[in-house]
């Protein structure tokens, strides 16, 4: 006999459904995704004792370390072109990518590094039945061209992500990660990302996104009133609204913008509601106010006495009758000014200080101004309905559930994206982020370019059997729209010259067959891998199939403007004005070599197919680009 009390091994426990309800009731975070016990929790709940590995703050999930292989799994994929279901496809910068974005993004790390000013995308919100995922949870280019019907099904399936699930979040979280980090390097120094979510996810997705930007890069999270009435219904509410996760990236230029502001409205021209010699004004504070870098010590620079009289007048420098104030927290500590006094200096006459001593500035009225919106859009022209109405007068019909209204996407890009910058959506659904662009373009007469994402999903609808050839479409209607409406009108904001066109590549796999590790060792399969040495490039790739993934892959953005030149009869692709040669001919010659190396480039490529074997003429080649002062030759 023992007088210790008998360790309850609650694993061996068969616990009846009501006391698993009644346990998962009085303790909440013992439950796991898939509604079911989580024992060690449970012990530690309860004051027991267990090694739960080494514990640290952050967001973790089952799947988490198999994004990371995601990631770095190389690309095996091109972007092959599509002119004819292309507008303008010779001159336009805009692009609308087929395929799926993980493998996109993948392919455009190179070119297109740092790029970006504003990424907005609207991911799938995991309601539980309108996503999909292949099995293995790694959508590559494989699992895309399974899904596509390009290659054989090796029994993967796809389907929805149900609640039921015990991974449901985590399947959303690892489908996400991978795509934010990769997205993360296309953003320039002071881009803007901003992702749409609803209340499901937002609280993982921020925690996702303070793991990827950064959560000293976190700006906002917006509020969307999507409906006057109510979207749907919940316990106790009508739910209205979902919201805007917004990021940034760091610059270490100080004077770089990284919002712009809206059009001044009726509301934010009533406040300038003062006036003096120089103009109409409003009063703001010039007090750093707390969470802001309030401290002393963030700016010291910023510390110092300024002086007031009896008028409210401001002054650097102290005089009789002159109050002087300090910018002080409320614990009694040393604050600091919003202005330096170097700054301050030839603007003095817009500060005015109270009798209390509180300094404030006087924010002149303009013309030019910019209004910052506010967290909450809550405009008629953001909601669901709009969106809706928009996409029926496009195609006649409702076309997609929820459609993002233009306006939201447009004030969006308005306030987040410069004059000439690169917005892009790899999430594009019905194309909403191209028509905001276009429509924002044509209010201030911008030239503002996008790069749209979108996988071939069926809409199992004959006039547009994909989302992709919905998406493409639509902006084909717009472009067609803002033309006709052009013609009828003047053009006063200069805009007739703007770039109305999208240039439409295609994911599939590379036009260059490599060696198959994994391939079988017998006679015919070794055979067939010697064959790739010599005609390694695929049946029914065209030769501008063979650039774009060559210019692609030597970091060149895919709307590079390319002149194609006849050189001793063969023809060459010149990019950069000579600086960069491509030659895909099979059948080079000594002649044609001369005259690329006469042009003196910088880097030459051309197929190991055109030497056609003949290792003198290849040696000559070389000789021949290197007396010239050609840095790089390669053939592929």
């Amino acid at each position: 006999m023992t007088d210790q009390p008998e360790k309850l091994d609650l694993k061996s426990m068969d616990l009846a459904a009501e006391k698993q309800a009644e346990l998962l009731r009085l303790f909440p975070e013992i439950r796991t995704e898939g509604g079911k016990i989580d024992f060690d929790r449970l012990k530690l709940a309860l004051g027991e004792t267990v090694d739960v590995g080494r514990e640290r703050y952050g967001l973790n999930w089952p799947g988490k370390s198999d994004c990371f292989k995601t990631i770095q799994a190389p690309s095996l994929g091109t972007l092959r072109p599509a002119p004819k279901e292309s507008v303008n496809f010779d001159t336009t910068e805009n692009l609308i990518i087929e395929g799926d974005n993980l493998e996109v993004l993948k392919l455009l790390q190179k070119s297109y590094l740092s790029k970006i000013k504003l990424i907005y995308i609207d991911p799938p919100y995991n309601t539980g039945k309108d996503f999909i995922y292949p099995d293995n949870f790694g959508e590559n280019l494989r699992t895309y061209l399974e899904y596509t019907g390009q290659l054989d099904s090796e029994g993967r399936e796809f389907g929805t992500n149900t609640e039921t699930d015990g991974r449901f979040h985590s399947k959303w979280l690892s489908m996400l990660y991978p795509r934010l980090y990769l997205a993360r390097n296309l953003l320039k120094p002071s881009g803007i990302i901003l992702v749409s979510i609803d209340a499901i996810e937002v609280s993982n997705l921020r925690l996702l996104m303070n793991e990827v930007f950064g959560e000293e890069n976190f700006v906002e999270l917006i509020t969307v009133v999507r409906s006057k009435n109510g979207m749907g219904s919940k316990e106790g509410f009508s739910t209205n609204s979902d919201f805007v996760l917004c990021y940034k990236t760091p610059t270490d230029k100080p004077d770089e913008d990284y919002f712009f502001g809206l059009p001044q409205s009726l509301d934010y021209v009533s406040k300038f509601d003062r006036e003096d010699k120089h103009g109409k004004y409003k009063m703001d504070g010039i007090f750093r106010k707390k969470g802001q870098g309030q401290r002393r010590i963030d700016s010291p620079g910023c510390y110092y006495p300024v002086f007031y009289d009896t008028n409210g007048v401001v002054y650097l420098d102290d005089a009789e009758g002159r109050k002087s104030v300090t910018p002080k927290l409320p614990d009694g500590s040393d604050g600091r000014w919003v202005w330096s006094p170097e700054y301050a200096k030839p603007r003095i006459h817009r500060l005015y200080a109270s009798q209390g001593g509180t300094v404030y500035v006087k924010d002149y009225w303009t013309s030019d101004l910019r209004e910052k919106p506010k967290s909450v859009f809550d405009k008629n022209q953001y909601t669901t309905e709009v969106g809706t109405e928009e996409i029926k007068a496009i195609f006649g019909d409702k076309a997609f559930d929820t459609v993002k209204p233009v306006h939201l996407l447009s004030d969006l890009i308005s306030n987040c994206c410069e004059p000439d910058g690169i917005v892009m959506d790899f999430f594009a659904g019905s194309g909403t982020t191209a028509h905001a662009v276009f429509d924002q373009n044509l209010k201030d007469g911008a030239s503002r370019k996008f790069i749209l994402v979108q996988l071939p999903e069926p809409t199992e609808t004959a006039d547009y059997p994909t989302i992709a050839d919905l998406t493409k479409e639509r902006v084909r209607r717009v472009i067609k729209k803002l033309n006709e409406d052009g013609a009828k009108s003047l053009d006063l904001n200069a805009t007739a010259d703007q770039d109305r066109g999208f240039r439409v590549f295609k994911l599939d796999q590379s036009n260059f067959m490599g060696w198959d590790a994994g391939a079988s060792t017998d006679a015919e399969a070794l055979g067939k891998q010697l064959d790739l040495s010599i005609d390694h490039v695929r049946q029914g790739r065209s030769d501008d199939d063979l650039f774009y993934e060559l210019l692609l892959k030597s970091g060149f953005p895919l709307t590079t403007p390319v002149e194609k030149l006849s050189l001793a009869g063969k023809a060459v692709y010149s990019i950069g004005g000579g600086v960069f040669l491509i030659c895909l001919e099979r059948e080079l010659t000594t002649e044609a070599i001369k005259a690329m190396a006469d042009m003196r480039p910088s880097r030459v490529v051309c197929l190991d197919d055109g030497f056609r074997g003949n290792d003198q003429l290849k040696s000559n080649a070389v000789l021949t680009f290197k007396a010239k002062g050609v840095a790089k030759f390669q053939t592929v």
